[in-house]
Formats: C-alpha cells, sequence, structure tokens
C-alpha cells in the first residue's frame, strides 16, 4: 500500500472524507428528485434566493410552492437549520460498510454483507436495487441471484454510494478499494451498477495519494472495463472539460448522450460527478456546489463528490460553514449508530486503514 504521508495526515484526510461525505449528503437532500430538481431548476431557485454562486448549505425556500416541491426533509437540511446530520442512507451505507470491516475482516463474503443488511439495517430503509435484494435475502436466495431475480435496478446508483468504506481504508490503493466494492456491490448491482461502485472506491482510495482531481480520475477507470459505458463516459466529460468547454455546456452534452437512462442510473450520475470533481478543481465548496446544481440524484453525487473533496484537501481544510452546523453528530436508521459522533467514525476508520488487513 501506498504511504500516505504521517499519520496526522492521514487521520486528517479520513475525517475530511467522512465530514465532505456527510456536507454534500445534506447539501443535495432538499432536491434529491430528478426528475422534478432539474439543473435548470436548481438555479432558478438559488437566483431567487440570491444564493448563486452556492457557497453554503441551500436557502430556505422563499414560499410555501417552493417548500412543497422539496423533500420533506428539507428543513432539517437548509442552512440556519442544520443540527447534526439528518438520517439518509448515503451515509446508512458507509456506516455499514464500516462495520462490515470491523465485524469481518477485509476478508468478508458477499454472503456476510447481506447477513449485515437483514441484521442491522430496516427494510423500509432501503430503496430500489437494495430492497430487490433485501426482499431476496429474506425470501433465502443466495447471491448473485439476490442480484437479478426480480430486479429492474440493477444498474442504479445504489452500489456506488456504499463504496466509501473500502476507498477510506484502501489509502492510495484503488485496485483493493475496487475489489472489496466489487464484492459488496453484487449482492444488489450488476453491469455499470457494480462497475460504478468499483469506480467510486478507487476513485477514493486514490485521492490520498493523487497529484489531483485528473490523476485520481485516470486512476480510478483504471479499474473498470475500458469500453463499459461508465468508464467511456467518465471519458467523455473529461475530454469535453479538457478543451475548455464551460461546465453547462459539458453536462447538457452528456445529458443527450445519456437520455433515457434515467436520473437513478450510475452513468449520468457519473457524469454530474465527474464534471463536479473536475470543475471544482480541488476546492471543496465549489466541487459540492457544482455536483449538486448539476442534479440528477443530487444528495448521493454530492456525498461521493464531497468524500472525494474530503480526502483531497483533508478536514482542516473544509470552510466551516460546511462542518460546525453537523455538530460532530450522525443521525443514523443503522441500528446501534444513530447518533454517533463523526469524529469517532472517523477514527474508526483510520484504525482500519492503518492495519489494513
Amino acid at each position: 500500500m501506498t504511504p500516505v504521508g504521517t499519520e496526522p495526515e492521514l487521520d486528517d484526510r479520513i475525517l475530511g472524507g467522512w465530514l465532505g461525505r456527510i456536507a454534500g449528503n445534506m447539501l443535495g437532500k432538499p432536491v434529491e428528485q430528478g426528475d422534478l430538481w432539474t439543473r435548470d431548476r436548481i438555479d432558478r431557485y438559488l437566483r431567487r434566493a440570491a444564493a448563486l454562486p452556492l457557497t453554503d448549505y441551500l436557502p430556505e425556500p422563499a414560499d410555501e410552492g417552493l417548500a412543497g416541491a422539496l423533500r420533506p426533509e428539507w428543513r432539517q437540511c437548509v442552512r440556519g437549520r442544520i443540527h447534526g446530520s439528518c438520517r439518509d442512507d448515503d451515509v446508512d451505507y458507509a456506516i455499514l460498510g464500516l462495520h462490515l470491516l470491523e465485524t469481518h475482516g477485509f476478508g468478508f463474503s458477499t454472503e456476510q454483507v447481506g447477513d449485515l443488511w437483514l441484521l442491522r439495517l430496516p427494510y423500509l430503509q432501503t430503496f430500489t436495487a437494495e430492497r430487490a435484494a433485501y426482499r431476496n435475502l429474506a425470501n433465502g436466495l443466495k447471491p448473485p441471484l439476490t442480484a437479478t431475480y426480480d430486479n429492474p435496478h440493477q444498474e442504479w446508483i445504489g452500489a456506488l454510494i456504499r463504496a466509501d468504506a473500502y476507498g477510506w481504508t484502501s489509502p492510495g490503493d484503488p485496485r483493493r478499494a475496487a475489489a472489496l466494492a466489487r464484492r459488496d456491490a453484487v449482492l444488489s448491482h450488476t453491469g455499470n451498477g457494480v462497475y460504478g461502485a468499483m469506480f467510486a472506491a478507487a476513485l477514493i482510495a486514490a485521492a490520498f495519494t493523487a497529484q489531483g482531481i485528473r490523476d485520481a480520475l485516470e486512476q480510478a477507470l483504471a479499474v473498470v472495463p475500458a469500453s463499459c459505458r461508465l468508464a467511456r463516459t467518465v471519458r467523455r466529460v473529461a475530454s469535453l472539460h479538457a478543451t475548455r468547454l464551460p461546465w453547462e455546456e459539458t453536462l447538457a452534452t452528456v445529458a443527450e448522450e445519456t437520455a433515457g437512462l434515467g436520473w437513478i442510473h450510475t452513468v449520468p450520475n457519473a457524469a454530474v460527478l465527474t464534471a463536479g470533481l473536475l470543475y471544482g478543481d480541488g476546492d471543496f465548496t465549489r466541487t459540492i456546489a457544482l455536483t449538486v446544481r448539476g442534479g440528477l440524484d443530487t444528495d448521493s453525487n454530492g456525498a461521493t463528490a464531497g468524500s472525494v473533496a474530503g480526502v483531497l484537501t483533508g478536514a482542516r481544510a473544509i470552510p466551516a460553514q460546511w462542518t460546525d452546523p453537523l455538530e460532530d453528530t450522525v443521525r443514523s436508521a443503522v441500528f446501534g449508530f444513530d447518533g454517533v459522533r463523526i469524529s469517532e467514525l472517523a477514527e474508526r476508520t483510520v484504525r482500519l486503514a492503518r492495519t489494513g488487513a
């Protein structure tokens, strides 16, 4: 494994990943409905509130009509109202990934991932492919059938949002991170759904030692098949960025090329994530703001972008307006973890990253 500076630096990077994931998730949560909250509509909302450029959590809605269009959780996720993180599956699965590694070690099996879901995760807090796999598990099916039986969501974003713990605990080793994420992902996903998880885990692992975000993306692309649609779409975004095409035009171009996949599919969301990271160019605030403004699955994309950017910058470099309202506290549906401290989760993750076995 590639060494990552001093021990305090590793601690700061991993805490940055946790804080970034939670802050990015909270930023995107109120507008998490990509067929309603398009990129244009999000910017109209922000413009009406004089909140462009976006440098803080979303402002409160200006009237009841706008409030009714937001997710019900918006009251705990907008600036001035945040007191700790609100519960969300994008954070629950990071906690579950940590708990899995603590319980079963890095040699865990896909079956053990499923067992932990049944033990620790309420059924009604699962969605799309995860809910299908959970139902299949409860009915006695085993992987990989849990991913394929009566599951129309096999290439959606669910496996990607479960990948962070594998990246945080494999600093500088994207291939190892991707292998761990794949073992988890095949419980519920196939094809680009699995590749998305491998890509995200590798991207986070690479961020510990990469020369910059483009280098990290190149390392992450190396772990998935070059011909898969996810890899081709990520490379397309990177090539458009390299031509200095404006962010809005890059997203518009790729949206046309991925039209019809739906707003929760892994591939178009990977495009939004990649654009946010590249045009954010290592700046934490700009990265998560652009990613959420890109629309689609805003809270999931904001969370992953925040995780990558948080690892790149470290916790100390994340501006206080993102971290102070979190009050070092996580709400979680994972049994035994509700109210846990973010700093404790980071410390436990650091222990695993240091042992690496």
